[in-house]
């Protein structure tokens, strides 16, 4: 038998590796489990206070049973859980700190390989951005998307959901009794949103990546074939092992382009842009903001999804899930990436990928949208870039011209929105500074804006809205975002002012304030920065190394790897 990595523990006959196995024998192990068979860490981002990740300790248990089964030594360990619905100030704050949580613990212990257990938004990008970082076997299981919402007859898509509900107290049409007896029928089973929220999003970056076994992205959290595809993985990683099949064999530039044509036929979040982006940051390929508009904006939409379309991802999983939307699209992706299972795409989906419902997964010749990717706008209000979904916006709204109406900070949104004095009609364009992330700090799902209610009440449903901040991808509207640089910084998006004229143009790829350079160049003069957000802590360390949307936003010095390599005992 080949010697492991963990063999520089647990095969030592000295001093040390007494020491690295009599502790472990204390959990009752025999003497086998050390006799250099391959030891498989299960990163658990379990946690009750990440609910959509509640249930991965069920799951962890099925990748055990796969890991003994294919003779491998398993041990559990967690990691920090980042769960969007209760972090504050926001989850994408503290996604780069879990990163580096993941990245030490793999590095620094007895693993040959890892199972990387995720499901709410931050803990797939984080712990893909710390095991690539280290670049061992690696080997992805979601926890799954939460069956179908169901009130009064139709469904709710959990974050998508929300908005509408929001929108109809604010105006009356529901009461709060009826507001809250939603909540619960919108969050009805364990897992993560079942829309195409940025959790969906990301179990199909994973599966589009190769990172997954081929079916995994769709599978709802309590259907049982769940915990089937856990234990299948648990085994699969033991020979990946053996097979050395590392996370910089599979993540190629052409696993990237795959990634981002997939993303836009299944209307994923925009928050994919700078999750892929900090993923390949880590391992090396090289990827900028224009690829996602070069690579993925002409590419149809095809599946009907919300926020993009109508049904959610327990109707997604029953169509034919993620394998039907890659065998519709062979034609554009480079099919014969290498994937987990050790053979390609195409040999993955050689017997599935057919759709059982065309109303839910469209054929790639007949899709919703022909074109819908993630689209990047440019101008002189973001000179590095801003994003927008076109396919979650109001077609109308796409070229439009209008006045600007500022909100200084998200404090002074809150103050005035529904000021019935606002100044404000629905031709007006939202501006929203100090959200991105250096300014919030952290860059927080608050640029789809709630309109004004005084709006809302005339019926409008739609406004253009910018800012530096993200949105979530259950979210919906013609709604700019991650604009680069942003504010807080001194980007030009800081010195927008009430009365300002900006031109969007979604099919011209631009973003344009109407405002001369001269007089730019006088409010710049006039610019002070904010005091820091913190002087102590992650926080400091975060606000003075985060590099801007456009890059991702992982810390300057986190990008690319340190490897796997440990060279020095700890007695």
């Amino acid at each position: 038998m080949c010697a492991y990595r963990s063999s520089d523990w647990f095969g030592k006959k000295d001093k040390m590796g007494f020491i690295y196995r009599s502790w472990m024998k204390n959990q009752g192990m025999p003497e086998d489990m050390f006799d250099g068979r391959p030891v498989i860490g299960i990163c658990n981002t379990w946690s009750e206070l990440t609910p959509c990740n509640a249930h991965l300790r069920d799951i962890a248990e099925s990748v055990r049973r796969g890991v003994l089964e294919a003779g491998g030594f398993p041990l559990e360990f967690p990691i920090m859980s980042l769960g969007e619905t209760l972090l504050k100030p926001t989850a994408m704050l503290f996604r780069n700190l879990a990163s580096m949580d993941a990245e030490e613990s793999i590095r620094g212990n007895p693993i040959d390989g890892v199972v990387l257990l995720t499901g709410c938004d931050k803990t797939t990008p984080s712990t893909m951005m710390g095991a690539a970082s280290v670049d061992l076997p690696t080997i992805v299981v979601q926890g799954g998307p939460m069956l179908n919402g169901k009130y009064k007859g139709h469904d709710l898509g959990s974050g998508t959901s929300v908005w509408t509900q929001t929108d109809d107290l604010k105006t009356g049409k529901i009461s709060y009794e009826e507001f809250t007896e939603a909540e619960s029928c919108m969050s009805r089973s364990a897992g993560h949103c079942m829309t195409m929220g940025t959790a969906s999003t990301m179990a199909c970056m994973v599966e589009s990546l190769g990172m997954s076994l081929s079916g995994m992205a769709a599978t709802p959290a309590v259907d049982s074939r769940k915990k089937r595809i856990a234990q299948l993985s648990g085994r699969r990683i033991v020979e990946m092992v053996k097979e050395d099949l590392k996370m910089s064999k599979i993540l190629t530039r052409a696993a990237f382009e795959n990634a981002i044509k997939v993303n836009a036929a299944i209307g994923g979040s925009s928050n994919f842009v700078i999750h892929l982006t900090a993923i390949a940051g880590r391992i090396g390929v090289d990827l900028n903001i224009e690829d996602f508009d070069k690579i993925g904006s002409k590419m149809p939409l095809l599946l009907n999804l919300m926020p993009s379309g109508k049904y959610l991802m327990e109707d997604f999983y029953y169509a034919g899930g993620l394998p039907a939307i890659i065998k519709q699209m062979g034609a554009v992706l480079d099919l014969d990436t290498l994937t987990v299972t050790g053979k390609s795409h195409k040999e993955n989906i050689a017997t599935t990928g057919t759709i059982y419902n065309e109303e839910v997964i469209h054929t790639f010749n007949q899709p919703m949208i022909p074109q819908a990717g993630i689209v990047v706008l440019k101008g002189n209000l973001a000179l590095n870039g801003a994003v927008i979904k076109p396919s979650a916006a109001t077609p109308e709204l796409m070229q439009h011209r209008g006045r600007a109406v500022v909100f200084e900070d998200i404090e002074d949104y809150h103050a005035r929105v529904d000021d019935p004095n606002l100044d404000i009609d629905e031709t007006c364009v939202m501006v929203l500074k100090s959200v991105g992330p250096v300014g919030y700090p952290g860059m927080p799902e608050v640029g789809n804006m709630v309109l004004p209610k005084k709006l809302l009440d005339k019926g409008v449903t739609d406004m253009v809205r910018i800012s530096d901040g993200r949105m979530s991808g259950t979210a919906f509207g013609t709604v700019i975002l991650h604009v680069s640089p942003e504010s807080a910084i001194g980007g030009n998006l800081g010195l927008v002012k009430n009365g300002d004229m900006i031109a969007l143009d979604v099919a011209g790829k631009s973003i344009h304030l109407e405002v001369s350079d001269e007089e730019l160049a006088v409010r710049r003069s006039k610019w002070k920065a904010a005091p820091p957000a913190s002087n102590r802590g992650y926080v400091n360390l975060y606000v003075n190394h985060v590099q801007q949307a456009d890059k991702g936003a992982d810390l300057d010095f986190l990008v690319g790897g340190s490897g796997s390599q440990v060279t020095r005992d700890s007695h």
